[in-house]
Parts: C-alpha cells; sequence; structure tokens
C-alpha cells in the first residue's frame, strides 16, 4: 500500500434497497401512501424489479419524503408540494400559505363571534336567526293600497286572490307571496303597502292588479318569525340590530314572506313568516 493511499475502500458501497414494506414501516407511512406518491411522481422508488414490480427503496430517498410528509402536515396541496419538489422556492410557498391561514383565522374569528352571539342571546329556535343571502327575480301579480292598519291585510290578500283567479293567474312554485313596504319607517297606521304574489307569467294589467318582474336582490338580512304578527317587532328588532352591528345598510323595500298563516294553519303560534331586508355595505347603496 502507498504512504498516502487512504485506508478506506475506494470501490463505492451500492445503496442497499428496501421493499416498500419495510420502507413504509421505517417511515410510518403506509404502503398505500408510498404507492399514492409513486403515481402523483412525488417519490419514484429507485428500482422496480421488472419481473415481479416490487418497489425498492434507499435510505437517501427518506430526506425527500420527509419533506413531502412536512408539507402535506402544514397543509399544502399535492400539486403545490410537486412544485417545491421541482424546484419552487419553499420559502415563497411558506409565505403564501401563511397569507391564507391568517385569512382563515379571520374568518374564524368572525364565526366564532357570531356563535358567541347566539349563546349571548334569549333563547330561542333555529328559525330566529339572521341569514345573508340572495332574493331570486321573480315575476308578480301586484296590488298596492294604503291600509288603515295590518287588520286590513285579512281582508286585502283575499280580495286579491279573487282578481288574480278571474284574470287566470297561475302561481308559481314554489309559493312566494310577500308584502313589501313602500316607505320607510314603522307606521301603526295609514300604511302604504304592496302586495306580491309570484306567477308564471305576465298578464296585462288591470286597475287592480299590475303585473311585474322584480330583479334578483343579491343581499338580504333575513329571519323567520313563528307566530302572531302582533310579535313580529321582536324579529324585526333582532335582524336590524344584526344589520347595524355587521356593518350593512337597507337597500331597499322590506319584505314580509308569508309562508304559513289563517288560511292553512289554526292556530297563530303554528303561522311562519320571513322577514327579507335587502343590505349592502355602507356606502354601495343602489350601485
Amino acid at each position: 500500500m502507498e504512504k498516502n493511499e487512504p485506508k478506506y475502500c475506494k470501490e463505492k458501497t451500492p445503496d442497499t434497497l428496501y421493499k416498500i414494506g419495510m420502507f413504509a414501516n421505517m417511515n410510518h407511512v403506509t404502503i398505500k401512501t408510498l404507492r399514492y406518491y409513486d403515481d402523483e411522481n412525488l417519490l419514484k422508488p429507485k428500482v422496480i424489479d421488472t419481473e415481479t414490480n416490487y418497489r425498492y427503496y434507499t435510505l437517501s430517498q427518506m430526506g425527500e419524503l420527509h419533506q413531502i410528509l412536512a408539507l402535506k402536515e402544514m397543509g399544502f396541496r399535492i400539486d403545490e408540494i410537486k412544485a417545491v419538489l421541482n424546484g419552487r422556492s419553499e420559502k415563497d410557498l411558506l409565505k403564501k400559505k401563511r397569507n391564507q391561514l391568517m385569512m382563515q383565522i379571520a374568518d374564524l374569528t368572525k364565526l366564532l363571534a357570531k356563535v358567541e352571539q347566539a349563546l349571548d342571546a334569549p333563547d330561542k329556535d333555529l328559525t330566529s336567526h339572521v341569514l345573508i343571502k340572495s332574493l331570486p327575480e321573480v315575476i308578480v301579480a301586484s296590488m298596492t293600497r294604503r291600509i288603515d292598519s295590518y287588520d286590513d291585510l285579512f281582508v286585502m290578500m283575499p280580495q286579491m286572490g279573487m282578481e288574480m283567479e278571474k284574470l287566470g293567474c297561475e302561481c308559481a312554485m314554489p309559493e312566494y307571496c310577500f308584502i313589501s313596504y313602500l316607505e320607510p319607517g314603522y307606521k301603526e297606521e295609514h300604511i302604504l303597502i304592496e302586495a306580491c304574489e309570484a306567477v308564471t307569467e305576465l298578464k296585462e294589467d288591470t286597475d287592480k292588479i299590475k303585473f311585474k318582474v322584480i330583479p334578483e336582490v343579491p343581499y338580504a338580512a333575513c329571519i323567520f318569525h313563528k307566530g302572531s304578527y302582533k310579535t313580529l317587532s321582536s324579529s324585526y328588532e333582532s335582524v336590524l340590530r344584526y344589520i347595524e352591528e355587521n356593518g350593512f345598510v337597507i337597500n331597499g323595500p322590506i319584505r314580509e314572506s308569508h309562508i304559513d298563516g289563517v288560511w292553512n294553519k289554526d292556530s297563530e303560534e303554528e303561522w311562519l313568516t320571513e322577514i327579507q331586508i335587502p343590505v349592502c355595505r355602507a356606502g354601495e347603496e343602489n350601485e
């Protein structure tokens, strides 16, 4: 042996190959996971026996698998992990993920506040919660009147129904009957209202019934009220408080959609009304 010749063997020892089962056990993953990563071109076996189709891995691949598992644990998608393995900056991806998580935290914080608010409120059933939703475009037959009191509705609505029957109106399905209040503010008497019933088609206007298309309302704060119309004020209080506390403003005539009432329920306790208030963010009125 020459004086300066290294004492270790010059020939490199080939990497030990581990069957997929053993490699999975060594890294606390399933065989199914390794096969999936193979199919997705995330971590290919070092060797595949052409006769048996056995997959073999080496110890040097443990680092790649560790990186894949770490990124997956942080919530990265397969395509994002693949981008990192193909050279994309992992730090840039982590910054993007941080921003996404911060936005999710903000959304969850808002959601938590709503849950806390519901817990602090007096005991009510789920129908009493306010929901923001859209109101679809609808064809309606309408009757506009100034009524002396809300009790006049019990006379007005049957009259409207008879007029619609004379005109051969066909009610749309699902049924949608509502009252719109055409003047701002709450009134006990001399109330200007428009009664609307969804129909399947426009017909010729008469001196009593008018037909029109009411456009979609993108956002409406809605709450269900169970019981007599005399107690509607409590539901109005809840939905108006929600509008104010969540940065909305009223952006259109308020509707009361009558779902169940004297026409199909014997008890006032079973009457069901949905209050629908078009809203928008402050400064976006009528855009």
